[in-house]
């Protein structure tokens, strides 16, 4: 039986995620998730625990927990302007910080500094940290896919997965695109997606990443298909925070919160066959 059978769906079903990243990030990000969540077609979300917003977002999630919630397991920090570091005391992690004691900006920073088993103590600490405010967390999933950078730090995110019973989002081909290893990574009894969707700059730049999300909606495939937004308000908050860095800036994240509330995006879904389904649900059958 393949997961659609598992779920009690046809073997050809299109399943579907629609996740929202980066929640705690700012009051922004916060209120348009909680909005996706309520009144759109976001189903699945996650939160960062080393973030200055993270609170706000605990306490919804806590007092909301018919919502899927992941942890999203953060070690890098792209800002120019807005700065976070780990939740230990930097003196425990130090490898993981620049020094002024942020995470580093790229996934190519991370990798040349950071030791494995600090990362690993850092993982545990923001899981522990949703746990000890009361989150259930539905699954685990990365900030910018820094997980992925080599295999060994991979084996620690699926070890975190088994620890706490936990599923973790792993896509083969979007890892594999940003990996900074020339060793092989080991997918043997992962659970792993099948289609990812999300959007890309060069469509941004042109005006077309409403129209692309429409587009991606009738490329869904029989499968496990997630798709990756960030929904956010366009305001002096997310415009502070996403300076100088208009991919997935504040811009951007405010044309995911308008697509996936709309009646358009209601409608794509209808017209692919398309199957709403949660990490929790998932949880559930593995």
């Amino acid at each position: 039986m393949n997961l659609a059978q598992k779920l009690g769906y046809p073997e050809n079903t299109k399943l579907l995620i629609i996740h929202a990243d980066d929640a705690g990030l700012s009051h922004s990000e916060n209120q348009a998730t909680i909005k996706t969540l309520q009144n759109g077609f976001v189903n699945s979300y996650s939160i960062m625990t080393p973030c200055p917003w993270f609170f706000e977002m605990a306490n919804f999630a806590k007092n909301n927990p018919q919502y899927d919630c992941g942890v999203h397991l953060t070690l890098t920090c792209e800002w120019e302007n807005y700065k976070f570091g780990p939740v230990l005391p930097l003196s425990e992690v130090s490898s993981l910080t620049d020094q002024n004691g942020h995470f580093y900006k790229s996934r190519a920073d991370f990798k040349n500094h950071a030791k494995p088993s600090e990362i690993k103590k850092e993982l545990t600490a923001q899981i522990e940290k949703a746990l000890q405010f009361g989150i259930r967390p539905t699954h685990l999933d990365s900030h910018m896919c820094s997980i992925g950078v080599t295999p060994e730090i991979l084996e620690i995110y699926k070890e975190l997965g088994r620890q706490y019973n936990l599923p973790v989002f792993i896509n083969k081909q979007f890892l594999e695109s940003i990996s900074l290893s020339n060793e092989e990574y080991n997918f043997d009894d992962m659970l792993l997606t099948d289609n990812l969707l999300l959007g890309y700059y060069n469509d941004f730049e042109k005006g077309e990443l409403r129209n692309s999300y429409s587009k991606a909606l009738d490329n869904a495939i029989p499968g496990l298909n997630v798709f990756l937004l960030h929904p956010a308000y366009d305001n002096f908050e997310m415009q502070g925070i996403t300076v100088n860095h208009p991919n997935f800036g504040s811009a951007w994240r405010q044309i995911d919160f308008d697509f996936f509330t709309s009646e358009e995006c209601g409608k794509k879904l209808k017209e692919n066959n398309i199957q709403l389904v949660t990490w929790r649900e998932i949880g559930s059958i593995r």
